[in-house]
């Protein structure tokens, strides 16, 4: 890949994100979380590791959503009517959304319930 195709590749990737959070309600609420849970940390001053596992966390849930919104608008473009298999499709993808927000918290509890009975 030519240097200029790899900077066009990144250029793409910048707007799905971007896109991700001027289309997408529930990201805008993920990524307000997201700040919550950094400042917390700046002023718990949690260590080096747990912001490692906090970082991973909150990114795993923001990739999470972003191919939720993904997955919502293929299948949107695919068929405009109902269909099983398209509702499955969504409700699929909003459930690996739940499974990383509901070990967010999980994660958010182990790392700051220490911090917060001091």
């Amino acid at each position: 890949m030519s240097k200029k195709g790899l900077i066009r590749s990144f250029g793409y990737a910048f707007a799905g994100i971007a896109c991700a959070f001027t289309c997408g309600r529930n990201i805008k609420i993920h990524g307000a979380a997201a700040l919550t849970v950094v400042a917390a940390g700046l002023l718990v001053k949690v260590t080096p590791l747990e912001w490692a596992i906090l970082s991973l966390t909150i990114f795993m849930v923001l990739a999470a959503e972003t191919t939720n919104t993904a997955i919502e608008k293929t299948v949107d473009l695919v068929t405009a009517e109902y269909h099983p298999l398209a509702r499955q499709a969504k409700n699929l993808a909003a459930g690996a959304v739940l499974l990383t927000a509901v070990n967010s918290i999980i994660i958010a509890i182990i790392i700051f319930k220490p911090y917060l009975m001091k």
